[in-house]
């Protein structure tokens, strides 16, 4: 059995406001996604597959030549959508019907460890695991008249990655045309008739996507050194 796990890395830059892709961004003096990368690389046996835009790969080499980057990784050519993205780097995998396969944004460099472990050991018992947190604000509905709803939020849990799948049932999956309704992965491996089981996600995990997210994780990073 292996554990591989799928990093997309395909943001552009534009919602962050930076020239610069967000997972090339530094973070406490080295770019987001090295950081991502290591996180899995604690893991034992874990073997980390980055989905890149084709046109960033040459950028990355870079980026790893200046920081002397050499955690072992490969990467695949990402798609139009992070729908084709993942598909292209599970087809690029040699699976087989032990394996597990998470999947993770590359802009969520404080995953714990703990947490990815666990992904995996819930994945390989139930088939599926994604990490979620409660929701701590009021939450409402958009009416197609304009007007709002109330939701209880109680019921409601934030998705988070890695999320983590049996990986030749995540492929099959993924064996289908592209549908709005895949909002992730969760959404693709339950549309094929799966069920996901659902773990404690963790409040530091957060997603790099605006500038104010940088200043929280180097103050999560500094607080933890």
């Amino acid at each position: 059995m292996k554990h591989y796990a799928i990093i997309v890395a395909g943001g552009s830059g534009t919602r962050f406001g930076s020239s610069i892709p967000k997972q090339f961004l530094p973070l406490c003096g080295r770019p987001v996604l090295m950081r991502t990368i290591e996180q899995f690389l604690k893991c034992a046996h874990t073997e980390v597959v980055v989905v890149l835009p084709a046109q960033q790969r040459a950028y990355w080499h870079e980026l790893c030549e200046q920081h002397g980057f050499t955690a072992p990784h490969s990467v695949v050519a990402g798609g139009d959508s992070r729908f084709q993205s993942v598909k292209n780097a599970l087809l690029s995998l040699q699976l087989t019907d032990a394996d597990i396969v998470a999947v993770h944004d590359g802009v969520r460099p404080l995953v714990s460890t703990a947490l990815i472990q666990n992904t995996y050991e819930t994945a390989e018992q139930f088939g599926a695991a994604i990490p979620a947190t409660p929701v701590t604000d009021s939450v409402r509905r958009i009416e197609p008249d304009g007007t709002s709803v109330a939701l209880e939020r109680a019921s409601l849990r934030a998705v988070q990655t890695p999320q983590t799948f049996k990986a030749l049932e995540l492929l099959k999956a993924y064996d289908v045309p592209f549908a709005p309704f895949f909002t992730d992965d969760a959404s693709v491996y339950e549309h094929a008739g799966g069920s996901v089981r659902l773990v404690e996600g963790e409040n530091t995990n957060i997603k790099i996507t605006h500038p104010i997210d940088i200043t929280i994780a180097e103050h999560i990073i500094n607080s933890h050194e």
